[in-house]
């Protein structure tokens, strides 16, 4: 029963900060668009890591993975730590490496299909 509760517990938080975020990414979109700043941190990142082109970027359609891509990883990170039966420190600890380790690997793999696109639509 305390894996049905977590297992509901991760597809709550999943849900409200996916939309939390998305709704986030929007406004500061909207905000800057007048301007030449770059609003979001994740797109700056896989553009300067990939050497992307930031013209080919749906930003659009970015913010919707982007969203997907943090709400799963605090989801998943939160939701792992609860059911581990470790004193506090030691939750913390690990919580602090598969956070690490989840936005380094999910962005990594994002970030590459994100090149493969911009390839496929210059050849």
């Amino acid at each position: 029963m305390k894996y049905l509760n977590t297992l509901y517990l991760f597809i709550g938080l999943f849900i409200l900060i996916g939309v939390v975020d998305y709704l986030i990414n929007k406004n500061k979109l909207k905000k800057k668009k007048n301007k030449k700043n770059k609003p979001i941190g994740e797109i700056d990142y896989l553009v300067t890591k990939f050497k992307l082109d930031r013209s080919k970027i749906n930003i659009n359609k970015a913010i919707i993975y982007i969203a997907i891509i943090n709400s799963f990883i605090i989801s998943f990170t939160s939701c792992l730590i609860m059911i581990i039966p470790l004193k506090l420190i030691w939750q913390m600890l690990i919580a602090f490496v598969l956070l690490f380790s989840l936005i380094y690997a999910l962005y990594e793999i994002y970030g590459r299909h994100l090149k493969k696109l911009e390839e496929k639509e210059s050849e």
